[in-house]
């Protein structure tokens, strides 16, 4: 089943993980039509939604969510502060030199929610060139510093035929912080339970 342009439906993926973003604002990154940042803003999340854009972010505009059209490939300075969202989301969008940033942006017990086209996507469309595809293992790669809750790599059948990587993973306190790690594994384990 296709969708028009801009009524793609959230990602079961993102869905599955929302609850575990802990209270905090969320960046949906190159949010497009915002399906993501209308998720979590209707969580109770105060929202920064970016994309390049114009014109899909100024019909995102809603209470909860502040838009900020930028184009993240133009080489200008990353515009965010380090360690300032409790959750990241990143879906159908992969630009690998902005990885560093996105990990130095999420905060101690942040939950980074990434779910992007992987190597042999060709066979089903595009995008087929290997600049915005993953190679095996390279999301989890990425990820090497955080805490995995899980992965998947392969096919999906909706919302059209893809191959894919999915990562829903948390940020670790910050080292000698042990009371910290115990709030954080306790607010995980509620979460999860929850």
């Amino acid at each position: 089943m296709t969708h028009a342009h801009g009524t793609e439906p959230v990602s079961p993926w993102v869905r599955r993980f929302a609850s575990l973003v802990p209270e905090g604002e969320v960046l949906d990154l190159a949010c497009g039509h915002g399906r993501h940042a209308r998720l979590f803003a209707a969580l109770g999340h105060p929202v920064l939604a970016t994309d390049r854009d114009g014109a899909a972010l100024a019909a995102l505009a809603q209470p909860g969510i502040t838009t900020l059209e930028t184009d993240l490939e133009a080489g200008r300075p990353w515009p965010f502060t380090s360690a300032c969202f409790a959750g990241i989301v990143v879906t159908n969008y992969l630009h690998r030199p902005l990885f560093p940033h996105i990990l130095a942006s999420l905060a101690p017990g942040g939950v980074l929610l990434m779910e992007t086209f992987a190597q042999g996507n060709g066979q089903f469309g595009k995008p087929s060139n290997p600049d915005f595809l993953l190679a095996p293992g390279e999301l989890l790669a990425v990820a090497r510093d955080l805490h995995v809750l899980a992965f998947e790599d392969g096919y999906v059948e909706t919302p059209k035929p893809a191959l894919v990587q999915r990562l829903c993973a948390i940020k670790p306190p910050l080292p000698g912080d042990a009371d910290a790690a115990h709030a954080a594994h306790a607010a995980i384990k509620r979460r999860l339970d929850g």
